[in-house]
Parts: structure tokens; C-alpha cells; sequence
């Protein structure tokens, strides 16, 4: 019966080392702006007791998720206010400008040189334990929304 136990630990044990071994599980959000698809992929990290937003360093690039880069595809060309993004792949960071203020960076994929997107930051209800990433969508206008701990950090934006 202990040799049997031991073989059983052993398989389930070798059977979570892939699991283990891929990190955060990735997410995808998705939106139909102007009839074309938008979406954000991203690794969903856990706060696991930590305040990670609030530890952020005011002017040092924060990678908005976990593992591979939070990458931001568009059929559609998008403005989030005054700020053109064509239609095509980014790679998405965020920055803490100041102790209540952030911007998103949308950098096109292979360029160090980022556009800077204002976002709003507002105090959540509840703490959310696994970042989540929202893009919703209504004909012409889109939102982006991330929420992790208790703060919600948004950017309106256009299609067409």
C-alpha cells in the first residue's frame, strides 16, 4: 500500500511540473469596434496577498500581466483620444506617472518607442484578485478596462 501511495505522489507530481512550469494562465479579451475585431491577450497573475499596483514605481514600465508580453491586435484604426494607433499588433505596458496616475504604453511590435495613453483610475468595491482585462465595444466606440486589486484602470476609445 506505501509503494502504491509513493508511485501515485510520484505520477501526480510529474503530471504538475508542465502545469507549474507555464506560470500565470493567459487571457484574451475581445470587442467588435466599427465591424472589426480588437483584442488583448495577457498572463492573468494572482495578488496571492501582494499590492502589486500599489508597489509599482512611479515612472518605471510595468508589464501588465505576467510571462509573454500583453499584446494588443486591431483590424480596426483606433484613437484613444488624441493618440493614433493604425490597425496592427502592439505590445502593451503600463506606467505610474504619479501616486494616482497612470498611462498605457502601446508600443508597435518590435519598437522601443511607445504612444502614451492616459488612463482613468478609479477605486474598485471589492479587490480583485486575478488581473482581468475588459475591451467592450458599441458601433463606433470601444473601452479598455484593468482590473486588478482594487483599482480599475480605463481608456475610452474610436474605430473605424
Amino acid at each position: 500500500m506505501l509503494k502504491r501511495n509513493a508511485v501515485l505522489a510520484f505520477v501526480l507530481a510529474v503530471l504538475a511540473v508542465p502545469v507549474l512550469a507555464h506560470g500565470a494562465p493567459r487571457g484574451e479579451a475581445k470587442a467588435t469596434v466599427a465591424g472589426k475585431a480588437v483584442s488583448v491577450d495577457y498572463g492573468r497573475p494572482s495578488l496571492a496577498g501582494r499590492d502589486m499596483l500599489g508597489k509599482a514605481e512611479v515612472g518605471k514600465p510595468w508589464r501588465m500581466g505576467a510571462d509573454a508580453p500583453t499584446t494588443l491586435k486591431t483590424d480596426a484604426d483606433l484613437a484613444f483620444g488624441p493618440v493614433a494607433v493604425p490597425k496592427g499588433t502592439y505590445v502593451l505596458t503600463a506606467t505610474k506617472t504619479a501616486e494616482d496616475a497612470w498611462v498605457m504604453n502601446v508600443a508597435m511590435q518590435g519598437s522601443d518607442k511607445p504612444q502614451e495613453v492616459p488612463l482613468t483610475v478609479s477605486k474598485l468595491p471589492e479587490s480583485v484578485e486575478t488581473l482581468t482585462i475588459d475591451l467592450r465595444g458599441d458601433k463606433n466606440k470601444g473601452e479598455f478596462e484593468m482590473k486588478w486589486g482594487t483599482l480599475s484602470l480605463k481608456a475610452g476609445f474610436t474605430g473605424k
